[in-house]
Order: structure tokens, then C-alpha cells, then sequence
């Protein structure tokens, strides 16, 4: 099963799409994850990725259809979560036609709704760790009293220059101007549905297994 996770930032995808790793043998396309990885790669498509991020260049949408071309044809799971990617209706398109390409389908599209004033509470409280990327907030999942991370045990936490209310009401005009149009696009063909993403970690958990054994 193939599935997108949508929402503006801090909605809880990664939170989300890691659980969904864990419980299911899915594996997480993370568009930046990916950019990283690649970039430090050596690969062919490693080595545009780096020159394009070098120039400071935007990376175009026919480099992150590559990149997760390559996962598709080299990584065994479950199933795929896309996160991140696709941002805008051409994306989809594009992402359509990889997929069926490929022989795979998307099958659900699963946006996480959260209230634009929680969001901002969730961003600027938020911290990951340096070394395995694993979230937490002060405010919902605050960092171990004894600062270690849980996943990885690493001590170092770090918090993105651009979590703050001002870059986050910008970041979400973007995303309701270029992504939510995504909503429409795939309730008409039946993929779409929506959860509540107010609730705790485990309550969404729920809730969207029960949108995928639907």
C-alpha cells in the first residue's frame, strides 16, 4: 500500500509515517531526507543533487522524481509513505504517472487537520535530535529528563532557525496556496480522507489505521 501523508507543517506527518514504519514495514519518503541522503551519496543523481544545493539552486521536480524512482526500484517494504512530496498539482501528476510506471498505485491519501493557532504552539516548542532526526516538543513529547534521545540515545537536540510564528504563518500561506488544492484533486478520485490531528500521538495513530484497513 502507497500512501500520502498531507498537512501544512507541524501537523504531525513525520511523527506519523514513523509509527507507520514501525508497525507496518512501510518505508518514509521524506523529500528533504532524501535531498540529504543523495547529496552525500556519490551517486550519479547524488552528484546533480549536490551541485544544484551548491549553487543554492531550487531542486526541480524531475530530480525528486528520480530520487524516488531509485527507492522504489531498489528498497523492499511494505509500501511507501510519501511526505513532503507531492506539494503541487503537477507533482501529482508526476507522482501518478511514476507510480503506475512502476506498476504501483496510490491508494490513500490521508491529510492530518489541525487547528493554524496549534499549529504555531506545536512548531515554535519543537526540537529533533542531530543525530537520528527523532521529534519532540516541549509541549507534547518534551526531550528525556535524562537527555537522551529514546530512539538513538544521542544527546544533542536541535531546533530549526525558521521554527518561530512568523516563518511558520509564511510557510502555512504557501501551503494553503500551492498544496491544499491537493485535497480536492484527490477526493475526486476517491483516495482521499481526514483525520483529526489535534488528539495524542496514539489517538491519531488510530485513526489513520483505521482509514488504511478501511
Amino acid at each position: 500500500m502507497n500512501i500520502i501523508l498531507l498537512g501544512p507543517p507541524g501537523a504531525g506527518k513525520g511523527t506519523q509515517a514513523r509509527i507507520l514504519e514501525e508497525n507496518r514495514g512501510m518505508v518514509q519518503l521524506s523529500t528533504g531526507d532524501m535531498l540529504r541522503e543523495a547529496k552525500d551519496s556519490g551517486t550519479e543523481m547524488g552528484k546533480i543533487v549536490a551541485d544544484v544545493m551548491a549553487r543554492g539552486d531550487l531542486v526541480t521536480d524531475e530530480i525528486v522524481i528520480g530520487l524516488i524512482r531509485e527507492k522504489l526500484e531498489t528498497v523492499k517494504a511494505n509500501g511507501f509513505i510519501f511526505d513532503g512530496f507531492p506539494r503541487t498539482l503537477a507533482q501529482a501528476d508526476a507522482l501518478g504517472k511514476l507510480l503506475a510506471d512502476e506498476g504501483q498505485t496510490l491508494d490513500k491519501v490521508i491529510e492530518l487537520r489541525v487547528d493554524d493557532d496549534v499549529l504555531v504552539q506545536r512548531i515554535t516548542a519543537r526540537s529533533t535530535c542531530g543525530s537520528c532526526g527523532e521529534v519532540y516538543n516541549d509541549l507534547t513529547k518534551p526531550i528525556p529528563e535524562d537527555g537522551k534521545c529514546v530512539k538513538c540515545g544521542g544527546t544533542e537536540f536541535k531546533r530549526r532557525a525558521d521554527d518561530n510564528e512568523d516563518s511558520l504563518r509564511t510557510r502555512l500561506m504557501a501551503y494553503y496556496k500551492q498544496t491544499s488544492p491537493l485535497i480536492g484533486y484527490y477526493y475526486a478520485q476517491g483516495k482521499h480522507s481526514s483525520v483529526d490531528g489535534l488528539g495524542e500521538i496514539a489517538e491519531i495513530q488510530s485513526a489513520i489505521a483505521g482509514q488504511l484497513d478501511a
